[in-house]
Parts: structure tokens; sequence; C-alpha cells
């Protein structure tokens, strides 16, 4: 596979050949079983193909079932040169690794390598495992058979990746004491460096022709240089984000400072462990310690109730705060100085004195009179939770630093999502990601949405920030839910939201002996949540924003989406506060130019969950009086697909129990 990407001379040759391979008698088609050639999919393939041709910057918007994967995968694999493909989740990673690039690549005989890159955290460690083993430091009673499951994996495994050994839960405790993170990886030092699955993964990805990495993995590369993809990037002739719409957000959390109390007792706990295992007489380490521990403590305890989100200046001087902030640096500032003068006697030691001062430099750094690296304004802002407490640096506009980072060797970005534009309109999009000068297309859905799907908002309910607002939400969607037989999505914008409609609808559900599973996000994990879903047929499901996207249910099993907030920003975040008083300060509207938009393409989100096939059919109902009485809401109602749209509940129950598409 050539390195060079083609010319524009050959943009023609290109639209010929994808015409013939996405037909209904193409190669896909060969391959695929029940492929149907897709107009919209065509197009933008062609546009996709016409993008790496020129080498420049193509926005694609694809609505649901247009089949974007594939319109970017076939020019990509034919003509993108080195290609990276950055995906929204790891989920979409394995997917994307797993069964659509090697459908693709056997449809076209395509000659090409392919790699998956995660973060380290990802990959089981031989040091970190080694030592656990040894040591025994577990959290949990269960970890004990997760840690022998562990012990077993890494003796067969070729890739280290934790998603291969399914007997021990993602989210199982055991994983952080035995995969590596940027600050405690012991790096060529290492005795099984040769054998390091991140190192392995990293080789390969540099010898590979198409690379699937994460969205979060390649800013923390862009940020930290600690991830492989700053090793790919000046090769690469192609760079392709799937589910683009994410990236504002990803962004902002890398190319900003968090420094976290829990970095610093997970530092305190592996600086007592060093110390007493190499330098036992060369301090008393646990009172070293526990004074860093006590300081973190205190920081905590000056701020209020857990989930406060505080800008810096909310944060009164007089408070407790700055106080325990100081003391906290002090202490931390002795426990690295004691490090130093033992650092020679162990590289762990010496790597703990490094990470001390690397979280040093970043409090010191959180400051309105700090320099920073970015001449670009930044906000501060803490958050508390129930035992720790963050201190971020955020940047008003990431613009300036990716649009930095996209200088240099001319090459494709394409930026693909069924959610980039409001109405048409990708200038949300552009401005915050510096992308003004991008070509950008829109293709419709191949989907008959005013045939498949109906739009309902309900009369009558009240105010959504009225008390028992979410009480009346449910009451009003429970005539459509008996409708459709259970089958439904609740989606709600809060967490405690979520936990009230669960009550709700349990009470309910009792009251009447209804048959329906309930299923409540938080009860269980997210994935068992969608399986249950999925077998029961006849469930409801109860969910906030990890539901909002990404969820794929086809067929009866979902007939109902029920919304019952149109999901603006909560107004008390201190970035988006930032944002819209520098937007108003330019003389723009900060809710229509900022809050509308976002909440636009995060209904999108919400709303694609319902039709995912021609054969889908089922009813969105949108609780949120103000689509229908502010002037606004005209806007966002037409930035969805074309349902038909109902106010008239009968009409509701009429589809739901009328024949199937």
């Amino acid at each position: 596979m050539s390195d060079v990407p083609v010319t524009s001379e050959h943009v023609g040759v290109h639209d010929a050949e994808l015409t013939a391979l996405f037909d209904a008698n193409g190669k896909l088609a060969e391959q695929i079983p029940n492929f149907r050639p897709r107009q919209s999919q065509a197009d933008m393939a062609r546009a996709v193909a016409q993008a790496i041709a020129t080498q420049s910057t193509l926005l694609a918007e694809a609505g649901t079932g247009t089949g974007k994967t594939f319109a970017y995968l076939v020019p990509a694999l034919l003509w993108g040169g080195k290609v990276i493909i950055s995906t929204g989740t790891r989920n979409l990673q394995d997917q994307l690794f797993l069964r659509d690039l090697p459908v693709v690549r056997k449809a076209l005989n395509a000659p090409v390598s392919v790699a998956l890159l995660k973060g380290r955290a990802n990959y089981v460690c031989h040091f970190h495992l080694e030592r656990t083993q040894q040591n025994g430091r577990l959290t949990a009673r269960e970890d004990v058979g997760y840690l022998r499951e562990i012990g077993r994996f890494i003796k067969t495994t070729s890739s280290g990746d934790k998603s291969e050994l399914s007997r021990v839960p993602e989210n199982a405790s055991v994983w952080n004491l035995v995969t590596s993170t940027r600050d405690n990886c012991v790096g060529a030092e290492c005795k099984h460096y040769q054998d390091c699955f991140v190192m392995k993964a990293r080789r390969e990805a540099q010898q590979a022709d198409v690379v699937v990495v994460n969205h979060h993995l390649f800013f923390a590369d862009v940020a930290l240089k600690d991830t492989g993809v700053a090793e790919l990037l000046p090769t690469a002739n192609t760079i392709i984000f799937d589910e683009a719409h994410q990236l504002p957000d990803t962004a902002t959390l890398f190319f900003g400072e968090t420094v976290s109390t829990s970095q610093l007792m997970e530092l305190c706990r592996d600086v007592l462990a060093e110390g007493l295992t190499h330098a036992r007489d060369g301090a008393d380490w646990g009172a070293q310690v526990a004074s860093v521990e006590k300081a973190v403590r205190d920081l905590r305890l000056s701020l209020p109730v857990e989930g406060a989100k505080l800008a810096y200046a909310q944060i009164a001087q007089s408070s407790a705060f700055f106080p325990a902030l100081e003391h906290m640096k002090a202490m931390l500032s002795h426990l690295t100085e004691v490090l130093a003068a033992q650092a020679e006697r162990a590289e762990t030691l010496e790597q703990c004195r490094v990470r001390a001062s690397e979280i040093s430099l970043t409090l010191g750094r959180w400051h309105p009179s700090a320099s920073h690296a970015s001449d670009q304004a930044d906000v501060l802002w803490v958050e508390a939770f129930s035992q720790s407490v963050q201190l971020h640096r955020t940047p008003l506009s990431i613009a300036p630093i990716f649009n930095k980072q996209r200088e240099g060797v001319p090459r494709a970005w394409i930026f693909t999502s069924a959610t980039l534009a409001a109405k048409n309109d990708f200038s949300h999009f552009t401005s915050q990601m510096g992308l003004e000068l991008a070509t950008a297309k829109s293709w419709p859905s191949p989907f008959d949405y005013a045939r498949q799907a109906l739009l309902y908002v309900p009369t009558d309910l009240p105010d959504p920030n009225s008390p028992a607002y979410t009480e009346a939400v449910v009451d009003a969607a429970l005539p459509v839910i008996e409708a459709a037989g259970g089958r439904a999505f609740l989606l709600c914008t809060t967490l405690r939201a979520v936990r009230r409609a669960g009550e709700r609808l349990r009470d309910l559900i009792a009251e009447r002996e209804l048959a329906w599973p309930l299923l409540i996000q938080g009860e269980l994990g997210r994935t068992e949540l969608l399986e249950r879903f999925r077998s029961a047929g006849n469930a409801v499901l109860v969910g906030s924003q990890s539901f909002w996207e990404g969820v794929d249910v086809r067929g009866e099993a979902l007939s109902v989406v029920i919304i019952d907030k149109l999901p603006f920003a909560p107004p008390d975040d201190p970035v988006l506060a930032a944002r819209i008083a520098e937007m108003e300060r330019r003389g723009q509207n900060g809710f229509m130019h900022h809050q509308l938009p976002e909440a636009i393409i995060a209904l999108k989100q919400g709303a694609g969950r319902l039709i995912r096939d021609e054969h889908d059919r089922g009813v969105l109902m949108i609780c949120d009086p103000r689509l229908i009485s502010k002037p606004y809401g005209r806007r966002i109602w037409q930035s969805l697909p074309p349902f038909a749209r109902t106010r008239d509940l009968k009409q509701v129950e009429s589809f739901l129990l009328g024949p199937p598409c």
C-alpha cells in the first residue's frame, strides 16, 4: 500500500470505481449479507475520496442508516495511505477492528495491515502484576480469584488486552493494580520491557497501514505524548474521526489540566510500599505519608457537599479551601524532599519523586496569575466528590490549540457523525474546533421517518423546573408505554431524574400489576442493562446520558423513546458560564450560538436510538413543553429527522397498535 496520497487528477477514477463497488452487483454486495445500495453511502464515499485525494478537510454528517463506516473505510483502505481512525469509545474501536474492517478488507481484497491501539490502562502490565501477586494488596475479596484469572491469562494472550478476559469485569478494582499508568511505568528500565504489551501494541501500530484508536487516546497523546499516537501522526496521510460530535468535549478534557487528590492518595500508597521495601531506614515513611493524606482529607472537608462545581471566583477568599490547599502543597513539597534524598536507592523511589514533583508543578499553576503554555484564556474550577477533589484548568476555546496540532504535513482530515449540525448549520461545531474553512456536507438517512415514526409532544405538562415535573413526565408516558407493551427507553437529563422516574415507574408497575421488566441505570452495569433489555423484548429502561448515544437496539424490543427534557447543559457549569460570558463580550448570544446548538446535537443523538433500520417502527416522545411554547422550539424539531408529528395521545396509541412496517 502506498504511503503517498493520490492527486486530484485521480478523483474521476475514484468516482467510477466507487460507484461500481457500492453497486448492487459490486464487491461489497458479494461479501456482505443483505447489502443494499444506498445513494447517500456512495455519495459520502466519493466525498471522502475527494478529501483524501486533495489532502483537505471534510465534515461529513450522515443520517442513521447511511452506512457511514463503510463510506469512509472503502476509500481509506484503497487510497488513504497510512490511516488513523479514531472512534468515540473503546467498544466502537473493538467493533471497527474486529467486525467492520475485516469485512471491508476482504470485500476489497485490499492488502492492508491493521492494528488496534488502546491506552496503557487496557493492557496487563507484567511488572505490576508480578508486584501485586507478591505483596497481595487487594481491596476486595473477589479480587483474589480475579488475580488468579489474570495470572493465567497473561501466559496465553498475545495482546494483553483486558477486553479479551471477559471473566474479570472491566470495572474490577484489581485492574488498577495490574496495569500501568504514565506515572508508574518503569519504562525501558523494566526487566519485562521486551515483552511489554503496551510497547508491542505501539510497535504493531507503527508498522500497520490502518491504526484504530479512540478520541481519548488521540487527545491524551496530543497533551501528554504518552500513548504512541504522536509517533504515528508524522507518517499519517489520512485522519478519520468517527462520532466526531464528541471531539469538543474530549479535546477540552485533555487540552486542560486536572490534578486530583486521588492521584495524591495513590502516590502515598506507592511511596509507603516502595519506601518500606527499599529504604526502610531512610525515613519514617508512615508519618510522611500520613501528613499528606491528612492534608488531602482536610482539603476535601473545606468544600461543600459532593457534586459541587465551583469556579475560582466562586470560592470565597475567606473560605478554608485556600489555606487547606497551601497546607497540602507544603506537605507534598516536604514529601518530595524526602523522596529526593532516598531516590538513588531504587528506580521506583525515583519514579515516586518524579510523580510528586509533577503534581506539585500542576498545583503551582492552579492560580490565575500563574503562567501557562497556552496564550489562550483558561477557566479555573474545582469539583468535589464524596472522597476526593479535582482542580481543573480548562481552556475557554480549544480551536487555537487543535489548529496548531493540524499544522505541518498536509494530510486529509475527515470528521463524521450522524449529528454535527443544527438544521444543516455546522457553524457551532466548526467554531468549536477551528474548522471554519472546511468543506461540510450532509447526507440524509435512507429511512422513511414519516411512515416509520411519530414525534409526540404531550399537552398539559408543567414547567420543566417545577418540583413534580419528573412524576408528571412518568404519568404522561405511562399510557404510551402501555400501548407499546413496554419496549421503551425513558431518557433523562440528570441522574436525579433517573432515580425519581425509576421509583415512580416501579410503584405504577406494581400498582397496575404490569409484567414489564424495569431496568434502571445504576442498579446494573450499562452492558448488562442493554443485554437484559434486548433479551426481555418488553422491558422499560430508565437511563441518563450514557444511553443517549452509542446504543443500538433493533427490532420491536425498542418501540418508544421518551425524553424528559431538552438536554440543555446545567447553568452552574463553570466552563459553560465562562464561555457564554466570553461570547457575549464579543456581541454574540450565548444561548442561541452555544447552548441551543449543543442541546440540538444531544437531542438528535437521543432521538437516533429509535429507528435503527428500515423495518423499525416507533414513537419519539419529547415531554418538554418548551418545544412548542418557546420561539426556539421550532428550530429544534426542524433539526430532527422528518417524523410525522402529533400532540394527540389517541393517535399515538393507534400508531403503536397498528400493523408493523
